[in-house]
């Protein structure tokens, strides 16, 4: 008898209502959190770029104003080039990871929003005495009427790819970056 009551419990309609607006509500304060927290981390990978590419430039720079760095010295600013390159590669790694970490919070935010937002249509839409799952003003909850629960939704498998393209772009460009700073220096002292 305590489990058909735990199954099935009679719930004012306003009082379903408004808790699917307070879930509703959550969700969208979360995707709002979420992008502003993709958007700084953007700013911040910008940031980071800015100055690598300024370190690069200042690198290249003293290379060619440098009468004393000869081709027996190449190896110098190579290291150099290696280690901060490492040493960006790191920094951009851990921002991306920040960023696809929000971007898949955003998603699942999203996706817990609209069935959400779905359910609450679907309640609205109900007759105030419709069928026998509606008597009164009131809902009956259980598993064979109306499931006010909303899980935590989480996009497919198939989501990830985005994420593996974007790491593949900026490492691609980082690796031709390199390539460049390195073959610059020896085409600089060597030639």
């Amino acid at each position: 008898m305590a489990e058909d009551y735990e199954q099935h419990q009679m719930v004012p309609k306003e009082t379903a209502i408004q808790a699917l607006n307070t879930i509703i509500q959550l969700h969208f304060e979360k995707i709002l959190e979420k992008k502003r927290a993709v958007d700084q981390q953007k700013k911040e990978l910008w940031r980071l770029f800015q100055l690598f590419f300024l370190f690069l430039a200042l690198v290249l720079a003293a290379q060619v104003q440098s009468p004393r760095l000869q081709c027996r010295h190449c190896w110098v600013p190579i290291g150099l080039l290696s280690l901060s390159h490492l040493i960006f590669y790191v920094s951009v790694a851990q921002t991306l990871r920040c960023i696809n970490g929000f971007k898949y919070q955003r998603r699942c935010h999203k996706l817990t929003l609209a069935l959400a937002t779905d359910r609450l249509k679907h309640l609205k839409m109900m007759a105030p005495a419709g069928a026998g799952a509606v008597t009164g003003g009131d809902i009956l909850i259980g598993e064979d009427t109306y499931d006010l629960e909303i899980h935590y939704q989480e996009p497919p498998e198939s989501y990830f790819a985005k994420f593996k393209r974007n790491w593949a772009l900026h490492f691609g460009f980082l690796i031709l970056t390199y390539a460049f700073m390195v073959s610059s220096s020896v085409v600089l002292l060597c030639f």
